[in-house]
């Protein structure tokens, strides 16, 4: 079909052709402009750009919220397991009924199994539901004016903690208890209880996919003008570790120690209550020999549940140490601005300088840009060791989190036939959303590289790291303050010289037995070897086995001496969880069957899980009929060193045309810097001058089209 266009007199053609140049211009500035704000590190970012956290809701939250919380901590460990009651009263300083949310954080292993709701001298147990009914039965009675608790995972190690029907005036607790294994390295013991969330980075690409921005939100941040005051936290550690504990040590926080016996003690917080906005942890060593053998027993549903924790002999003499092929990666994204970038920096310099000329290495650093120091692995020669030196010392915190393409540029192994010792350290606090696409690259690509995380500063995810280090068979180690740093640094730099055990074997003799991990992981000096275990009978003997340097190495436990504990089987559990994650990461399992897998273990061992919830209900009516619910999502402190006005001010990331690493001195053929996706450019305001020039030019259009319709050719 043809379309019979007016002819136009040579003064509307010359005007069409203009307008027409008009339009070419206006859409070939809006492309130009919009590759120069990539590369552009003075850019103004959009709304969401390529430097910004994404918070839920309110995102920053400037006024005192309504409901203020209180949360004490009861901890009781017995022997290398901790139980955790804690308790969260939510107060109503309004007038309104209100309906409150807040997200609180686990340990990486731990597992929220208990429930109960204080209302007056009531208490409501709470009950463990599929999600979406507990969600249901929580939304039916908040409607009916009943109170109401529920108990959700947000991520394995971040669950939230609601509670509707608050009156003026009125406090609810909601009091639940979780348990996780004692963290044992090199004969030193450690607890930590997260106290509060970071905000969590959503790469750009994932903006326009509504389930990731779903699942990466977590709750508004208080603005630090508000002080301290919100969210304080009590803590008492009754410690029963099984021997004489020795050499106590609180690092981030100030504590009173009681003696309670000769192999206990309880220790509290100096001050009483702290805020919450970084982690606490607790280290303790054993007075005597470091134990090297440790067994728990417990029966439920007649099945039996074992724990053993071994840990292997460290070899007298290792010998020379091989050649190494050391790959660095380094955080340099805004949420480690402030003490988390100079600890990265500290603990990196102090890498750099272990190195030995037979060694090969690389740097790598990432925030929403990427950038190689060497486009392959060097020797690390006094002349490269300076350079990477001086791009280390250079390093600013800035822009979005994109580990994602720095983790796959690490797992590049171009020799992989080689047998030299390659080990990848990355150094970070883990702020990000897309867990799953970081266990999916590792579980793919990992080849023969080792990856060994260390988080960075007050409260790192440890989930993330501790998964990524497991399945990338190394370890993770955490600095939380730059005193530490050295000391920190030096032992796992020590470790990694010589894995103590290798080639790792179970076998248990005279039952059958499912034992978790699946895959085992080497193992590195002063590090356990802990083994959860389910059977029909607790008889036989638990055989280990595996090589230390080339040598043979063998040890055998007998079932029958194992110490009973209550807390095992829910243990055993949590365990079979995470490989049950794994094997959806390797793709093993499809997401259905998973998800079932996890559903029935949370159902049948009453934890809270991605499939699972816990929810109480009191029966009882408390809000008048027709009066209005208010809903509020309780604000998290930023936590401590991290730099409000970096995350929140509005600096875009640096791009390409800035010097790699932030001004670091590096000549200009050795970096190799790697543009990702962001989204922090003024690309849309740009596209929109130019839909501006082109209504403008149509508009023209249409007028002379009515103008030639009346004058003739």
């Amino acid at each position: 079909m043809i379309i019979p266009v007016p002819r136009l007199s040579r003064a509307g053609q010359r005007l069409a052709a203009g307008l027409f140049l008009l339009l070419l211009v206006a859409l070939a500035t809006a492309l130009i402009a919009g590759r120069l704000d990539a590369a552009d590190g003075d850019a103004e970012p959009d709304a969401i750009g390529s430097g910004t956290l994404l918070l839920q809701g309110k995102g920053v939250a400037e006024a005192m919220p309504a409901v203020r919380l209180g949360t004490d901590m009861d901890v009781t460990i017995s022997g290398q397991i901790a139980r955790v009651r804690v308790t969260q009263a939510f107060r109503n300083t309004s007038a309104s009924w209100m309906d409150a949310t807040y997200l609180y954080p686990l340990p990486e292993s731990g597992a929220v199994d208990s429930l109960k709701m204080v209302v007056g001298q009531r208490v409501i147990v709470g009950r463990i539901k599929r999600r979406v009914e507990a969600r249901d039965i929580y939304e039916k009675a908040k409607a009916e004016g009943k109170k109401a608790g529920l108990v959700e995972q947000e991520r394995p190690n971040m669950f939230r903690n609601s509670v509707a029907n608050v009156g003026p005036g009125e406090t609810v607790l909601i009091q639940i208890e979780y348990q996780a294994p004692v963290r044992q390295q090199g004969g030193e013991f450690s607890l930590r209880l997260p106290l509060v969330v970071g905000p969590r980075y959503v790469p750009p690409q994932k903006l326009t996919d509504a389930t990731a921005v779903a699942d990466a939100v977590t709750a508004p941040l208080a603005d630090p003008k508000l002080g301290n005051s919100l969210n304080p936290v009590s803590i008492a550690i009754h410690l029963a570790p099984g021997f004489a504990p020795a050499n106590l040590i609180s690092p981030y926080h100030k504590v009173s120690i009681s003696d309670d016996g000769p192999q206990a003690r309880t220790i509290r917080l100096a001050d009483g209550s702290v805020p919450a906005d970084r982690d606490f942890e607790l280290r303790w060593r054993s007075a005597t020999a470091d134990p090297v053998l440790g067994v728990w027993h417990q029966k439920q549903d007649g099945k039996h549940y074992v724990m053993a924790a071994i840990t292997p002999p460290t070899a007298d003499a290792i010998g020379p140490v091989p050649p190494r092929e050391m790959i660095f990666v380094i955080d340099n994204s805004g949420s480690m601005a402030g003490d988390s970038m100079a600890e990265a920096k500290k603990g990196l310099l102090h890498a750099l300088d272990t190195l030995r000329p037979q060694d090969r290495f690389n740097v790598i650093r990432f925030d929403d840009t990427m950038t190689l120091l060497f486009e392959t692995p060097v020797a690390a020669s006094a002349d490269q060791v300076a350079i990477a030196r001086r791009f280390t010392e250079g390093l600013d915190a800035n822009g979005g989190t994109e580990m994602l393409p720095a983790l796959k540029a690490a797992l590049v192994d171009a020799d992989a036939g080689s047998t030299m010792l390659r080990q990848v350290i990355f150094l970070t606090d883990g702020s990000i959303s897309n867990e799953r696409e970081m266990m999916e690259e590792v579980t793919a690509h990992a080849g023969r590289s080792r990856i060994f995380m260390v988080g960075i500063g007050s409260a790192p995810n440890a989930y993330l790291m501790t998964r990524m280090a497991e399945v990338g068979r190394g370890s993770y180690t955490n600095i939380g303050s730059s005193a530490e740093v050295e000391a920190r640094m030096a032992a796992l730099l020590d470790r990694l010289k010589v894995p103590a055990v290798r080639n790792l074997k179970v076998a248990v003799s005279g039952s059958a037995m499912e034992i978790v991990p699946a895959d085992l992981p080497d193992l590195y000096a002063g590090e356990p070897l802990v083994l959860l275990g389910r059977a029909d009978d607790l008889a036989g003997t638990l055989v280990v086995s595996g090589l230390i340097g080339d040598k043979p190495w063998r040890t055998e436990v007998r079932l029958a001496d194992a110490i009973d504990s209550p807390a095992v089987a829910r243990l055993w559990a949590k365990r079979r969880i995470d490989d049950v994650e794994v094997a959806r990461w390797m793709h093993a399992v499809n997401d259905a069957t998973a998800d079932e897998t996890i559903a029935q273990l949370g159902l049948g061992f009453a934890l809270v899980t991605s499939q699972t919830s816990l929810v109480a209900i009191d029966e009882t009516p408390s809000r008048p009929a027709g009066e209005r619910l208010r809903r509020e999502e309780l604000p998290l402190l930023l936590p401590a060193g991290w730099d409000f006005d970096v995350l929140f001010g509005g600096a875009a990331a640096k791009g390409a045309a800035d010097m790699p690493g932030g001004g670091a001195s590096v000549p200009e053929d050795v970096a190799e810097q790697v543009d990702l996706p962001e989204t922090g450019t003024g690309f849309i305001g740009t596209i929109g001058q130019g839909a501006l020039l082109l209504s403008v030019g149509l508009v023209g259009l249409w007028l002379m089209r009515r103008r030639v319709g009346r004058v003739p050719a």
